[in-house]
């Protein structure tokens, strides 16, 4: 006799009651560093008027995502380290597979929009305020929730009407795609080649017209000066780091079947928890305006 599901257990990321309690301290600091290196650059962006370009614009945005990004598994992982038994009720998974896409897919194209800024800035100066305005800039950010949202929706509708009969174990400590996929109760090969195909293809076709954006505007710093070949070499450097770091392990998930593999949870900790850390990180090391901000920002507050 088949019934629902109402409640998956996660087992997390280990099961050793000592790796737990390390679990829960380097999880909750990262989940700190994180959240408070996000909204320091966000406050930065909007409180600094150096910070005024469409560069920063969208570098604010990318923030707000990591952020938000950042909270849809790491407090649950958190939580999850003081319990033995880690559960999750059936809508809570459902809304936390919804949560990691619509970021995660809003994320994707607003670093899309990025390199397009950046394209336009290196190869094309002089009509970079004309074709970078603000409505432009707006409608482009708009265009990035809307595309993060219908992403979302689309996986939900995948994986919300599949029968769940049991076992209800995940390996795993988050509600995914994949691992679901193995534990519904009928055939998904067909499902997971569309789910690879609307994840791991938009991932890897979104990665291959950046990287061919990049190689145009290597071309294009040939015939610059030194002063804004290295100056336009800073930012295109920090942007495609952090393309590489979230589109790689992206790729390395979702574009295979539906199969779970050892290192799945190592990978997704790295593109759900690490990368927001690293973007801030990333952007403000290698931006000599951001550090200045940063610093005139400081100096107001203690003065």
């Amino acid at each position: 006799m088949l019934y629902n599901v109402t409640v998956f257990v996660l087992l997390g990321l280990t099961q050793n009651p000592k790796m737990q309690k390390i679990i829960f301290v380097v999880f909750l600091l990262i989940y700190i560093i994180s959240m408070a290196g996000n909204v320091l650059m966000l406050i930065n962006i909007i409180a600094s008027s150096l910070l005024g370009s469409p560069m920063y614009f969208f570098l604010a945005y990318l923030s707000f995502i990591d952020a938000c990004y950042a909270s849809v598994n790491t407090p649950k992982l958190i939580m999850d380290s003081l319990h033995e038994k880690k559960t999750i009720l059936f809508n809570e998974c459902m809304a936390q597979v919804f949560g990691e896409h619509f970021f995660a897919g809003a994320e994707i194209i607003l670093l899309t929009v990025m390199a397009n800024d950046c394209y336009v800035a290196i190869c094309k100066p002089l009509h970079y305020a004309t074709i970078m305005n603000w409505t432009v800039c707006i409608l482009l950010v708009g265009v990035s929730w809307v595309g993060g949202f219908f992403h979302a929706t689309i996986q939900l509708l995948f994986i919300f009407p599949l029968p769940f009969c049991g076992p209800n174990v995940i390996d795993h400590f988050m509600c995914d795609l994949n691992t679901l996929l193995t534990l519904a109760c009928t055939d998904t090969h067909t499902l997971g080649l569309f789910i690879a195909a609307n994840s791991g293809f938009i991932c890897l076709l979104n990665f291959l017209l950046l990287l061919f954006s990049y190689v145009v505007i290597l071309r294009s710093l040939k015939t610059q000066s030194m002063e804004s070949r290295c100056k336009a070499l800073s930012t295109w450097v920090s942007h495609i780091m952090v393309v590489i770091l979230f589109f790689v392990p992206c790729i390395f998930v979702y574009m295979r079947p539906p199969i779970n593999l050892s290192i799945d949870k190592a990978v997704a900790v790295f593109y759900t928890m690490i990368t927001p850390i690293l973007n801030p990180v990333i952007y403000t090391l290698r931006n000599a305006q951001m550090e200045n901000a940063i610093r005139k920002l400081f100096s107001r507050k203690i003065i």
